[in-house]
């Protein structure tokens, strides 16, 4: 297969990011790694710790020169040490965060929708909604993000129309929304 060359402009030369959710080279964040590191940037990946196992992050890493801080994006204590140490091997206040996080349980057991298991649902909450607030919550209370720093969190667009196989990811991204 031969490699589509590109080129890069340097646009994010000099900038520090924290990206979270590459799993693999299926992941949205995965790309936006791989353009990040060819425009220039430096940053850490994170995942939590079981999505790590799952997934190919090491390779990320080697192909980006990056570091791996393992947080899980529920936790405060564990994001904490994310934003701390993310300033540590960087050198400094972060420029970026990408959110790229997102699980449902009963997506992954193949429960139907009307059928949700509520604890099921409450826990795709805290990971894929509430842990972008608090991943800010921590940010801001370390004072982490540069002024004029940028946060982007993915979503889907099964927060505004009706797709069946979503089930509860549908509510779950718009309130992320």
């Amino acid at each position: 297969k031969k490699k589509k060359k590109t080129m890069a402009y340097n646009l994010l030369k000099g900038k520090r990011g924290i990206i979270s959710g590459a799993l693999d080279k299926n992941s949205i964040a995965w790309k936006v790694a791989e353009k990040a590191h060819e425009e220039g940037a430096i940053f850490v990946l994170t995942n939590a710790p079981i999505a790590m196992r799952m997934g190919e992050i090491k390779v990320l890493a080697e192909q980006t020169n990056s570091t791996i801080i393992p947080a899980d994006a529920t936790n405060v204590e564990e994001l904490t040490n994310l934003f701390s140490q993310s300033q540590v091997v960087l050198g400094g206040k972060i420029d970026f965060v990408l959110h790229s996080i997102g699980m449902s349980v009963n997506i992954r057991k193949n429960i139907p929708y009307t059928d949700s298991n509520y604890d099921y649902f409450l826990k795709g909450i805290d990971v894929s909604a509430l842990s972008l607030h608090k991943m800010l919550h921590v940010a801001r209370k370390l004072d982490s993000i540069n002024e004029w720093g940028s946060v982007v969190a993915l979503t889907y667009a099964a927060a505004q129309r009706t797709y069946p196989f979503y089930t509860d990811m549908a509510d779950i991204k718009a309130m992320l929304e």
